[in-house]
């Protein structure tokens, strides 16, 4: 079925194939890749976009003595394939198989372990200066998409490597996409680039021309190199790069092979830092990803022949809910605003932007600058709702805490993906949100069961005049029903849903619903078992924990690292209160180690969270 993907066995094979071999070969890798992610899932737009530039670079550089670094890495899958990983290509994104990331615990073609947006030039300029400081010689290549560079910490690393001048080759895989539709000044800028290729053929013909004139062609042509910077601003505005030091080559067809081919041997020839500006499309290859990118950059299940994703049975999700409600709420207050980085169709905000363009803001691959931008309007009036995915609000963590919090600014941070996201893995689990916002002064920080108790702590949030943060998790609801209207949450009181005599288990989220099936567990042993929804991380209920200071063992569960979340705070107030001489606590939640990818269901076995291993933990405690 793949005749030539299937006599590689090693990277160094491609080297092997000609041009229209490697043409075939780049139609079986999108086969085959089109094939897994149907079954499993993935990222596979990113990926069929990049094939023919995958097998350029495998067929020129020498991996992986040669180091390649992709950004984020949802466009590696080609990388994997070929680098040893083609037969257990299949388990992708499974608990125990291939990773959907580049991953250096996994291969050693996996130069650099990535996930997050920007990072690769950062990465692949520390290599370079760790390669010429050992005197070694391998070339040091980063893949950026122009989604990533619209991050802060992508420009910071261009403007560093033009500075110091190391060899470095940078391309830039130009698709015009994100996850959604590319957005900014930066975006407009290459698209202006690639809506003038005259300049670069104009060039090539003048060179020949002058270079051509008996006697006077070379001063012709050193003359023309002088003024070739204002020729260069008249026709292209592609000038930025080579402002910030680097050589630029651009744009190109990035499914041109033997193009391609020819510009990355060009590179490797070139002293300093070199970017190669290439033009993909995302999706290339496979009608229904090329039609609707923007659904197949992370799609789940799907049938192959149609591209129609497979049913789900359940209850809407949490994102969809979170969406209707904010629309909900701003229909009645004008001065909510709604704020994103790259993520209008993950987090919901799509429909918002649609509803109140004037009032929602996309402001590309930039949490950092979210937060800030959100602090300024909270400053001058407004109520901004910045929705993040949990772990990419980690790299906000300052604007956090100096911008919203150290002014009490009226900003809702809300956090989708809390918890353990499944197949993404490690790199996208939502674990640390607790840890890192409990200990933020004038933070509260609402913590829903379900559904319906994320639209009333929404409504809540956006009516405070101080910051406040609400996070749910991936995938859909619990089922519970979606009444009209919104019910104010007491800010910090908790809620029992369950009396009991021995054992109080106080239960943060939607693992609420296992920590009751676990106490009805507990209950055919015996076992007395009170459940309480906490709701809050911060402030804590301590009325509540005092109620239920008669019990014999207290039982804290959160879907969020045990080291600095829930179950700390409520450590932290046993200890200060002197209730820990007379109450033991047992503390159920993440451990301090990262997880590993799988169904999130694998994962809350894995770590210890169903209710049948709740039950268990809590019977030998109580031993």
């Amino acid at each position: 079925m793949y005749p030539l993907l299937e006599k590689i066995k090693e990277a160094a094979d491609v080297k092997r194939y000609s041009v229209s071999e490697l043409e075939r070969l780049a139609r079986e890798l999108r086969e085959f890749i089109v094939e897994t992610v149907a079954e499993n899932g993935g990222h596979l737009a990113p990926s069929l976009g990049t094939v023919e530039l995958t097998l350029a670079l495998y067929s020129v550089f020498n991996f992986p003595k040669d180091k390649l670094i992709w950004d984020v890495g949802h466009q590696a899958y080609s990388h994997k394939i070929l680098t040893g990983r083609r037969d257990r290509f299949r388990t992708l994104r499974q608990r125990g198989g291939i990773t959907g990331f580049p991953n250096r615990f996994e291969s050693d073609y996996d130069a650099f372990g990535v996930g997050h947006a920007s990072t690769s030039i950062s990465a692949a300029l520390g290599m370079a200066i760790s390669r010429d400081l050992s005197g070694r010689k391998n070339e040091v290549i980063a893949v950026i998409g122009d989604g990533a560079l619209t991050g802060g910490e992508a420009l910071e690393a261009l403007n560093h490597a033009g500075d110091i001048g190391r060899k470095l080759i940078v391309i830039l895989n130009d698709n015009e996409m994100s996850i959604d539709k590319n957005v900014g000044g930066l975006s407009e800028y290459l698209s202006r680039i690639r809506i003038t290729p005259q300049y670069n053929k104009a060039k090539k013909d003048m060179g020949s021309l002058l270079m051509s004139i008996p006697h006077i062609g070379d001063k012709a042509f050193r003359t023309a190199q002088v003024v070739k910077d204002s020729v260069r601003a008249a026709l292209v505005p592609g000038g930025i790069f080579e402002e910030l030091g680097f050589h630029y080559i651009g744009p190109v067809d990035g499914h041109n092979i033997s193009l391609l081919q020819e510009i990355l041997e060009s590179a490797r020839e070139m002293n300093g830092p070199v970017l190669i500006h290439i033009h993909t499309t995302k999706g290339k290859g496979y009608a229904p990803a090329e039609m609707e990118p923007d659904k197949f950059h992370g799609i789940g299940k799907f049938n192959k022949e149609t591209g129609k994703c497979l049913p789900k049975d359940g209850a809407p999700s949490y994102t969809s809910v979170f969406s209707k409600a904010l629309i909900e709420l701003a229909d009645k207050d004008s001065n909510i605003t709604a704020i994103t980085a790259a993520m209008p169709s993950g987090t919901g905000l799509k429909a918002f932007g649609q509803e109140y363009p004037n009032r929602f803001f996309d402001v590309g691959i930039a949490e950092e600058h979210a937060v800030t931008l959100a602090a300024g309007m909270a400053a001058d009036g407004k109520h901004p709702v910045v929705a993040l995915y949990s772990t990419f609000a980690q790299r906000a963590y300052d604007q956090l805490m100096h911008d919203v919090c150290l002014q009490n600014l009226p900003v809702t941070l809300c956090l989708d993906r809390a918890g353990l996201v499944g197949a993404d893995g490690p790199t996208h689990h939502g674990a640390f949100d607790l840890s890192y916002l409990r200990h933020m002064p004038n933070m509260t920080v609402f913590v829903p069961k379900d559904e319906a108790e994320l639209r009333d702590m929404l409504a809540t949030a956006v009516k405070m005049e101080s910051p406040a943060a609400v996070r749910y998790p991936r995938g859909n609801g619990i089922g519970v029903e979606l009444q009209a209207g919104f019910r104010e949450v007491p800010v910090g009181k908790a809620e029992l849903l369950r009396d009991g005599s021995d054992v109080a288990i106080l239960a943060l989220g939607p693992i609420t619903y296992k920590a009751l099936e676990a106490a009805e567990l507990l209950q055919q042993q015996g076992i007395s078992a009170a459940v309480v929804n906490m709701r809050f991380a911060k402030p804590l209920d301590t009325e509540m924990i005092q109620r239920l200071r008669h019990v014999n063992l207290l039982v804290t569960v959160e879907e969020n690292s045990l080291v600095g979340g829930f179950g700390s705070g409520v450590a932290e107030y046993l200890t200060d209160s002197g209730l820990a001489r007379s109450v033991d606590l047992l503390r159920l939640g993440l451990p301090d180690q990262f997880v590993e990818q799988g169904t999130q269901e694998e994962l809350l076995a894995l770590c210890g969270l169903q209710p049948e291993q709740m039950a268990e933990r809590i019977k030998e405690r109580l031993k």
